[in-house]
């Protein structure tokens, strides 16, 4: 499948929705309900994998995980590569193809400082990999909402970084972990007409709200992954105490 048919699926307020998946076999699950694209979340194939997440994984692990996930399934597959993992943008453009991914998501979370990218550093990224590949998908996440204790003070700085990676050649921008309705709403009126990408929280806004706000894309993150393992914990407690798992 094209690059072209996900890039079509991102309509502010028609968002596409990502269930997050981390191996063949959840993104089978995935095709099978209906959903037109797979995504991939690092933390949840970092995880089953063995591995953390923040870029803890070997990255040949990862693309092996994401290109048995592309063979696996029809539609297109997005796949998260965290920062990159230091790879040049040449490389890191042909190891997605290698893979079969038709688009990525990209952080500026600079895991070896352990902070935030310079904002025009990470420009040049994400420019270098429009360059390596004219074609992909690109996702560029706004990292800035993470760690705020107050996020509508960091506002005009997610602004700004989403503003500087559109221009760059971003297609999408993704400021994780946004909860408050009025910030989300601030950022995506800001960015206008470019689509964003909203990750669903519990406590947060629901599907159709954040609809309504005009995102482009929901992720769930490791959203599902830790669903299933709280469930997978529970049945193996209930085994553990000799009482049938399910």
């Amino acid at each position: 499948m094209t690059a072209a048919r996900l890039r079509a699926l991102h309509v502010p307020g028609d968002p596409l929705l990502l269930p997050n998946v981390w191996d063949a076999a959840s993104a089978r699950l995935v095709e099978a309900a209906g959903f037109p694209v797979v995504a991939t979340g690092s933390a949840a194939v970092a995880e089953s994998l063995g591995h953390p997440d923040h870029q803890g994984a070997p990255p040949g692990e990862m693309f092996a995980a994401a290109a048995r996930i592309a063979r696996a399934v029809s539609v297109p597959v997005t796949v998260d590569v965290e920062s990159g993992y230091d790879l040049p943008a040449g490389e890191l453009a042909e190891r997605l193809a290698e893979a079969g991914a038709v688009g990525c998501n990209i952080e500026d979370t600079d895991h070896g400082a352990g902070g935030l990218a310079d904002t025009s550093e990470q420009a040049d990224r994400v420019a270098a990999l429009r360059d390596a590949a004219p074609e992909l998908v690109i996702n560029a996440r706004v990292d800035v909402f993470l760690r705020a204790a107050d996020q509508r003070a960091v506002l005009d700085e997610g602004i700004e970084r989403a503003r500087a990676y559109l221009a760059a050649g971003a297609d999408c921008v993704y400021p994780i972990l946004i909860r408050e309705t009025d910030v989300l709403t601030g950022f995506v009126d800001a960015v206008r007409p470019a689509p964003v990408n909203a990750i669903y929280l519990p406590a947060g806004p629901d599907l159709q709200t954040l609809g309504a706000l005009g995102v482009a894309r929901i992720s769930l993150g490791p959203g599902l992954w830790r669903h299933i393992q709280q469930l997978l914990e529970k049945s193996l407690r209930r085994l553990a105490s000799g009482v049938a798992p399910y």
